[in-house]
């Protein structure tokens, strides 16, 4: 009966259909979804090609950062070794902590989301493919490129958390930080574009009746993870902005003799920083409560609470980045609020570990490789949350801060938390991807060696610490009494590498893609082990459970038989179903793009362009970078296909339209998000206006003479307001005209990018009439700043503002098929206000201090 009612509050309709399919219609859906072949499989944006791509380039950034690792630790096995200098030991354990946080970490599992989260939804893909495709191949490029800095001596030095003065233009004169600042920096915009299709794909792609409590609980942490990747990875791109514009033009952001404060890096860096952990944390976790029930044969306990902690964690995480900040002289008030809640977020944590631990205890373990690597993720990871507790009472933290007791407890966390789950997903979930599992007796054998190694590391470096040696020193006299315990840190450190070399001989003995999978070992009862292919799913099926496969027996039969929804390709098209985003009720047929080059040359190019500035090769960096805009164009040119298509039968007597406009669409959506990343950086750019003045406020003017008169900020506001206008009319203008636009829209569109260039250029015309150099003061930098973030805007404005125009001219643009008009219209809308509360913030603030 409760499969009944849930079939029929979506759509009063019977599954599975007994009707026979109609002959060839499999093939159809094969030929359509089908890879390209050849040179041209570069161009694929399956999700099933991409996230195995994704997934083996962090492997491959893990196995480089390990490398260089094993070179340090051998540096350390002996005291006053001379194996390696320290100028080449500061860039290895640079670029050894930012290969495994900005190129392993994050990137890993995401792009374990990028694989899982269409097949634990039943859906076809993604909603944004060539957006995944495109933040690959920019990582992966990117990442290259910077890694090879270091065979030429290039490689940052300045450790990866890069705090200024030391990395300033005063102490670092050579481009090493402008390899971290420009390659890292870029990095992270191709992980806030993997975000936002995340957090589309979750809320909009999932099988109909997969309602928000019968969401499985990875798909829950990799929404709070791509939430927390838009509200935490802003901050550092700020911070790498301005600390390159001060490295680049001498504007003094972290120079204390200018005004400016290092202490401002710290807050921007660890208000990403933090919450990076738990960002790298719940997508494991996540991965975590999906293969303990498989291993024990049962329904995860507390599945509720589960998802509660997972919410919590990711809410609490943003109120813990001066923990790592106690020894800079803080206010005793702010730091015992902060060591508070570094305490508080350890009990969502608590509340899935003993989930977890009575999830094994109620059902009958399976004593499998995943299982091994669990069990190992529990153990290590209480280890390192229990010294994660004694580091968050500030006086112990005062004593232990800057040793290796630090390096010990978050190699424990970050281990523990981030690798051991990733294994267990390998080992789990390759066989939803390859022809032959991973081999059990390599996989227990890596296992014990990495668990072993992982123990006999960094439980001595515990005692290292404590004994007092310093981080970030490349060698140590005998006196000290350090060589035993480092040299024992050593050779478990090479036993971790032992472990690992085991897991890729098991890749590249068994490990074999793309055709077809070995099927469903664990008896698992999620979605993703339904029969699939380069489409997913055959058909999408009704979820009305958690485990649907343990509930409904005969599920995978009557998918892989297309008996449920969208069995074929009803528009010649890769297609898939949109659906609400609390109850999960099918909206619309969503026709999604195929292969693509454009995506490829994109990516390529955009690296260019920031390696290209890197290294101070301007005319071919801006070449490059007007490439990567015009092949962007040319990549989303046909993602509006427009209202071409009748509404399509999708199965079970339901009738679903194939475009839509406004807040249903997904697009409109994925705008939403990007708007909330851009709002968090103008936030943190105003955070830094503050903070500024509030270590040398006498730098801002009390004399209202000293500042611009209020006749340039009030014609600036003025030019805003009239863009927003002109945008409005273009929007009244073009819902009466249903076929095709009018010339009156372009006149307002063009009169809207005429209007929205200009302010910029007051604001600094007014400053410098004012006498206001950037270079002379934090005030004047931060104040140039604004007004340049704010011209980035208007020149992304102007380049949306001209395509919409093209599309106009090209007939894609109606009162119908606007969605391009509606995407450039939210965004327009969003960068008017933030111009306006710009000018409102620089010209009326000192007035009213004054």
């Amino acid at each position: 009966m409760a499969d009944t009612r849930a079939k029929r509050s979506i759509g009063e309709s019977e599954f599975p259909n007994s009707l026979p399919r109609p002959e060839g219609e499999l093939e159809e859906l094969e030929r359509i979804w089908a890879p390209p072949r050849g040179v041209h499989l570069i161009s694929a944006v399956n999700n099933s090609y991409v996230g195995v791509w994704y997934v083996g380039a962090s492997v491959l950034f893990f196995v480089l950062a390990g490398i260089l690792a094993l070179m340090m630790r051998t540096q350390l096995a002996l005291p006053e070794s001379r194996l390696i200098g320290h100028a080449l030991y500061n860039q290895l354990f640079t670029m050894h902590g930012t290969l495994m946080m900005f190129l392993f970490a994050v990137p890993a599992v995401e792009a374990m989301g990028v694989y899982l989260l269409p097949n634990l939804q039943a859906a076809r893909d993604l909603p944004f493919p060539r957006l995944s495709a495109y933040a690959f191949w920019a990582y992966f490029v990117g990442g290259l490129a910077f890694f090879c800095s270091l065979f030429f001596g290039l490689a940052p030095d300045g450790g990866w958390f890069m705090y200024p003065p030391l990395t300033s233009y005063t102490f670092s004169s050579g481009i090493n930080a402008d390899f971290w600042l420009l390659g890292i920096g870029f990095i992270e915009i191709s992980a806030i574009a993997g975000a936002i299709e995340i957090i589309v794909g979750v809320l909009k792609t999932r099988a109909p009746g997969q309602s928000l409590d019968k969401l499985p609980v990875y798909s829950w942490a990799m929404l709070i993870f791509a939430l927390m990747i838009v509200f935490a990875f802003p901050a550092i791109i700020v911070a790498t902005v301005l600390l390159e514009v001060e490295r680049a033009f001498h504007w003094p952001f972290f120079l204390a003799e200018k005004g400016g404060d290092p202490l401002l890096w710290q807050h921007l860096f660890w208000f990403f920083g933090h919450p990076e952990v738990y960002i790298i944390f719940l997508p494991a976790a996540g991965m975590v409560s999906m293969i303990v029930p498989a291993m024990a044969q049962t329904p995860l306990v507390a599945y509720r609470l589960v998802v509660l902690a997972v919410i919590g964690t990711g809410f609490l995480s943003f109120g813990l980045w001066v923990h790592h900040m106690f020894t800079t002289g803080l206010p005793l008030l702010s730091v015992s609020f902060f060591s508070a809640a570094s305490m508080a977020v350890s009990l969502p944590s608590g509340i899935q570990v003993f989930a977890w631990i009575a999830t094994f205890a109620s059902g009958t373990l399976q004593w499998k490789t995943p299982s091994y690597f669990v069990l190992g993720f529990l153990f290590i990871f209480t280890m390192g949350g229990l010294t994660g507790v004694m580091v968050a009472m500030a006086p112990f933290d005062w004593q232990a801060h800057d040793t290796y007791f630090v390096v010990a407890h978050f190699h424990y966390v970050l281990i523990g938390g981030m690798v051991f789950p990733l294994f267990a997903a390998f080992y789990y979930w390759t066989p939803t991807i390859s022809r032959t599992p991973l081999s059990e007796r390599l996989g227990k054998t890596a296992f014990w060696l990495m668990f072993i190694g992982v123990n006999v590391t960094f439980f001595t470096m515990h005692l290292t610490g404590l004994m007092g040696m310093p981080r970030r020193t490349y060698t140590y006299i005998a006196a000290m009494g350090w060589g035993p315990l480092n040299m024992i840190s050593t050779i478990g450190a090479f036993l971790i590498g032992a472990g690992v070399l085991v897991f890729l001989i098991d890749l590249a003995k068994n490990f074999r893609p793309f055709g077809a999978s070995a099927g469903n070992p664990w008896n698992a009862g999620t979605l993703e082990w339904l029969p699939t292919g380069n489409y997913q799913t055959r058909s999408i099926p009704i979820v009305t459970s958690r485990e649907p496969l343990w509930d409904q027996p005969n599920l995978a039969a009557d998918v892989q038989d297309g008996r449920y929804y969208l069995p074929g390709a009803p528009t010649r098209s890769r297609e898939t179903i949109v659906t609400s985003p609390i109850e999960a009720r099918p909206q619309y047929l969503l026709r999604m793009p195929g292969p693509s080059w454009p995506t490829v040359l994109a990516a390529v190019f955009t690296a260019a362009f920031f390696f290209g500035l890197t290294i101070q090769i301007y005319v071919p960096a801006f070449a490059c970078g007007a490439l990567a805009i015009a092949s962007v164009i040319w990549w989303i040119w046909d993602s509006d296909p427009g209202p071409d298509v009748p509404p399509v039968d999708v199965g079970g007597g339901i009738t679903l339209p194939a475009y839509v406009t406004g807040s249903v669409s997904h697009s409109w959506w994925a705008m939403i998000v990007l708007i909330l990343v851009a709002a968090t950086a103008f936030a943190c750019l105003l955070f830094s206006y503050f903070f500024l003045w509030t270590v040398n406020p006498q730098l801002w003017p009390r004399e209202r003479a000293s500042l611009p008169g209020l006749g340039w900020p009030a014609a600036a506001a003025a030019l805003y307001v009239l863009s927003s206008t002109a945008v409005l009319s273009a929007g009244r203008l073009l819902a009466r005209v249903p076929n095709r636009s009018s010339a009156s829209v372009v006149l307002a569109l063009l009169a809207a990018i005429l209007f929205v260039s200009l302010p910029v250029t007051i604001e600094v015309f007014g400053q410098r009439a004012a006498g206001l150099a950037p270079s002379a003061t934090s005030y004047g930098a931060i104040v140039y700043t604004l007004a340049a973030w704010q011209g980035f805007f208007a020149t992304v404005l102007v380049l949306m503002g001209l395509y919409t125009i093209a599309r106009s001219l090209t007939g894609r643009l109606s009162a119908e098929r606007r969605v391009t008009f509606d995407n450039t219209q939210l965004f327009w809308h969003y960068s008017v206000v933030q111009g306006l509360v710009s000018l409102a913030i620089v010209h009326l603030f000192p007035r009213i201090l004054g």
